[in-house]
């Protein structure tokens, strides 16, 4: 599938979900531009597009905690992304490995 072929939400965002492509373990979720998968395609550090600062935002600039893009694959929908990923330190603001460190109860 080539990127001309993604579907696109109306904001012209798509989901991507990052995998740690060692252990599988479910990293994170982000959205992502256009210009947010060329640039992740072009560096191989993920890169995402941050809708409350309406800007590019590159994982790791700030904190070191990159994520290096082994492969990106695309659903059968053509609406989401999977990133796996070798993740350089954690893949979570609050310092967890991922963001999914809380279990939901009833």
């Amino acid at each position: 599938m080539r990127i001309e072929e993604i579907r696109w939400n109306a904001d012209g965002l798509i989901p991507a979900v990052a995998q740690d492509a060692t252990t599988g373990d479910v990293l994170m979720v982000a959205w992502m531009n256009e210009e947010a998968l060329r640039c992740t395609l072009e560096t191989r550090q993920a890169h995402f597009w941050s809708r409350s600062r309406r800007e590019l935002w590159h994982k790791g600039a700030t904190s070191g905690n990159f994520l290096h893009v082994r492969e990106i694959w695309i659903d059968c929908d053509g609406d989401t992304l999977l990133l796996k990923v070798e993740p350089e330190g954690p893949a979570c603001h609050t310092g967890h490995l991922s963001c999914f460190y809380r279990r939901l109860d009833e």
